[in-house]
């Protein structure tokens, strides 16, 4: 399988704190991997600098063949074919559902209205809202927002998905209507990498487990060996406290 994303001894600091150390990682198309960890571990940073929310310090990210530095017109490519989903939606409150879900097709790809309403409600039926097209975030319960965002960066018809805690600020019960629309994607071909504590997701969807702690990767392995075999006595303990 060709890499899609590779990162080669990545750094980062926050002032004096170092909160990427040296991160080697690679994904290929279609694969799926999950990012775990403890709060402050550096995930949501790692996942963050893939399309350059965040600016690493050191090494090397290319993503789909594109050197991430600080060519603009290298990020605008990355940022147009890498699809994110935040821990709050991100949805713009003024605007309607389908309005989110047009708005960055028509002004990145320069697709037209039409073309992008008709991808916008195809991809709204995908995430089983398309009724709540009309109606602006507020008015959607917070399941329902998590999926307009998925729709909405479908939208892009990005190559690779990236999802940072997505279920992280919804209540128990409309968790599983997110993670359901996760594993769709997944089983439809999507490169995914997902940061997230959800194990059972984990365990459904991956193909690898990523554990990080203290801006390491600690340790990494297919799903199966990762539950079944974790090696490194601080996945142990996390793994004891999650399952």
């Amino acid at each position: 399988m060709e890499k899609i994303i590779e990162l080669k001894k990545v750094n980062k600091w926050f002032g004096k704190f170092q909160v990427l150390k040296d991160i080697n990682l690679s994904v290929s198309t279609k694969e799926k991997i999950v990012i775990c960890g403890p709060s402050g571990s550096g995930k949501s940073t790692l996942i963050r600098c893939i399309n350059r929310l965040e600016e690493h310090q050191q090494g090397e990210i290319i993503v789909d063949g594109i050197k991430l530095d600080g060519n603009t017109k290298n990020i605008d490519k990355i940022r147009s074919e890498v699809g994110m989903v935040f821990q709050q939606f991100n949805l713009f409150p003024h605007l309607s559902i389908i309005d989110n879900c047009t708005l960055a097709p028509m002004w990145v790809k320069k697709k037209s209205k039409k073309e992008c309403e008709t991808l916008a409600k195809e991809y709204l039926e995908k995430v089983q809202i398309l009724d709540q097209g009309n109606k602006f975030p507020g008015q959607l319960s917070g399941g329902q927002q998590q999926r307009a965002a998925i729709a909405r960066a479908l939208c892009m018809e990005p190559k690779i998905m990236l999802f940072d805690e997505p279920t992280s600020a919804l209540d128990p019960e409309m968790i599983k209507e997110v993670l359901d629309v996760m594993v769709d994607l997944a089983k439809g071909g999507m490169t995914m990498c997902v940061v997230t504590h959800e194990m059972g997701f984990a365990k459904e969807v991956a193909d690898r487990v990523i554990f990080m702690d203290e801006g390491n990767i600690v340790e990494e392995k297919n799903t199966k060996e990762f539950f079944e075999n974790p090696e490194n006595d601080r996945t142990k303990l996390f793994l004891s406290q999650i399952l």
